[in-house]
């Protein structure tokens, strides 16, 4: 299965082969994945993904590193759900690390109309990195409406948070949702403000039913 890398910064878009189990991607500042009343709504991070019909998506996973330093470097997951007819936006879902308050924390946000934003904090054994994983809830086999998503302590799954409505939309089921890794650098760094980001990728899964 082939994978899409959307960079606007780059002029580079096109299909490209499975990423390596290792890669890395960059960016400059003042890219972003974010909207917020009144008029915010950005999507200009570079962006590679999958596409796959949402109702076949089970769940994504990747591990992500770098050397964070400026407020709200970012890198991670990011599903972008179908856009449905007659909306000028889609509803997307992020998650991994981002720079807030002098240390990289685990963040998520969901977007439907607008974004909200929650943290958490870095598993013990990570300084800088993470593996965090988004999947669909199934309850005594059937695929429920959540999308549940965890960050990785060793073996074991941590809940950081529930988004509910991902899967509850039927006229959305059968569209082209977008999955995959970004990565993103909304602030200038004070010491170079031409400086870009680089986030190191592990191992970058997606799956469907």
């Amino acid at each position: 299965m082939s994978y899409q890398l959307v960079n606007p910064h780059t002029a580079v878009e096109g299909p490209t082969l499975p990423p390596p189990s290792h890669f890395t991607l960059s960016c400059p500042p003042g890219t972003d994945i974010w909207r917020k009343p009144p008029s915010t709504n950005t999507f200009n991070a570079p962006f590679l993904y999958r596409s796959i019909k949402l109702s076949t998506f089970r769940r994504a996973r990747v591990t992500v590193s770098a050397d964070w330093k400026t407020l709200y470097d970012q890198g991670g997951l990011c599903l972008a759900l179908p856009q449905s007819p007659g909306s000028t936006y889609r509803k997307w879902i992020k998650t991994g690390i981002e720079f807030y308050k002098g240390a990289p924390q685990v963040s998520t946000v969901a977007c439907d109309r607008w974004a909200d934003w929650s943290l958490s904090p870095l598993p013990a054994s990570g300084e800088k990195s993470v593996t965090v994983e988004m999947e669909r809830e199934v309850i005594e086999g059937e695929k429920g409406s959540t999308l549940c998503i965890y960050m990785m302590e060793g073996v074991e799954k941590k809940p950081i948070r529930e988004v509910t409505w991902v899967f509850g939309e039927e006229e959305e089921m059968e569209g082209e949702c977008w999955v995959g890794a970004f990565v993103a650098k909304p602030t200038k760094d004070a010491d170079d403000e031409e400086k870009a980001l680089s986030v190191d990728f592990g191992n970058l899964s997606v799956e469907s039913f």
